[in-house]
């Protein structure tokens, strides 16, 4: 019994370290530098130059995972400025992608919560901050915008983006 309790114990430490050292990880709070010659083309859109963003659209993040608003309207080639601010007390993140790949995502994020990661189309935002993303939305289509922190998505943190 005493050799399962340790693992036991061992285990609920390390994940308990691996989802504080995702809080902790500064990259959210750097300023991404665009460069047109690294933008990749992905399947609801690319990375935008800042200085052709049309408009800013703003979303609140909050404990009772939730975003508000929940669901945004951009037009087929617009440039947008997403500015998450977190109003909750614990870390969220604003993730773009498609269903199926946010959901394949958040199945990683339960399994590796300490994997580092700093896309273009992510946002990872402490409480009392905000965090922004420049997006060309280059696609018509319904995309999505998750949190990935494990628990987050499963929760229902996913809001809808149609591309007209």
């Amino acid at each position: 019994m005493n050799t399962i309790t340790v693992v036991l114990t061992v285990a609920t430490l390390l994940a308990a370290a691996g989802v504080h050292a995702h809080e902790k990880e500064g990259h959210a709070a750097k300023p991404k530098k665009y460069n047109a010659s690294k933008v990749e083309e992905t399947a609801f859109g690319r990375e935008g130059d800042p200085a052709k963003a049309t408009r800013t659209i703003r979303l609140d993040m909050a404990d009772t995972m939730r975003f508000t608003p929940a669901d945004i309207r951009v037009r087929r080639g617009e440039t947008v400025k997403l500015v998450a601010t977190n109003k909750g007390q614990v870390l969220h993140e604003l993730v773009l992608g498609t269903a199926d790949e946010l959901k394949k995502h958040a199945d990683l994020m339960k399994k590796f919560p300490a994997m580092e990661h700093d896309e273009p189309h992510m946002a990872h935002v402490k409480p009392g901050k905000s965090g922004e993303i420049v997006w060309q939305f280059t696609k018509a289509g319904e995309f999505q915008f998750a949190c990935l922190i494990p628990g987050h998505f499963e929760a229902g943190m996913v809001g809808k983006v149609s591309v007209k």
